[in-house]
């Protein structure tokens, strides 16, 4: 059991999902497509998305330190969704994806939704101690 929680809590195994998982619906928001821009949409997401859930947790919890009030609770996150979209628009644009916005709807809404989650912990962390 102990080997399991170490690899569930495991940065590599959260990068590889990230991969696989991301990388996945970017092939299946493609599908109409040829295999190969299909294909190469799901490398460029998963690879993407590997890279954002490594940086993520770090750039929420930086933002998170910078302001006062309420904006802690939702800055952060709106501030890395922002990143995130153009970033994702950015490449798939220079890639080629055929299906721009169906391939980023769910990597953002989940990254968006983790960094909102991650923030408010923060914040209300910080606040009781």
């Amino acid at each position: 059991m102990e080997t399991i929680r170490r690899i569930a809590a495991s940065s590599i195994t959260h990068v590889l999902f990230a991969f696989v998982a991301m990388g996945g619906w970017a092939v299946f928001a493609n599908r109409d497509h040829s295999a190969l821009r299909a294909g190469l949409a799901g490398l460029v997401q998963g690879g993407l998305s590997a890279c954002l859930t490594l940086f993520l947790k770090k750039a929420v919890e930086f933002l998170a330190g910078k302001f006062d009030g309420s904006a802690p609770f939702w800055a952060p996150p709106l501030i890395a969704c922002i990143a995130s979209t153009t970033i994702l628009v950015l490449i798939h644009a220079l890639s080629g994806t055929p299906e721009i916005l169906k391939t980023i709807a769910v990597p953002l809404a989940v990254s968006t939704s983790y960094a909102t989650a991650y923030s408010y912990s923060l914040t209300r962390r910080r606040r009781r101690q």
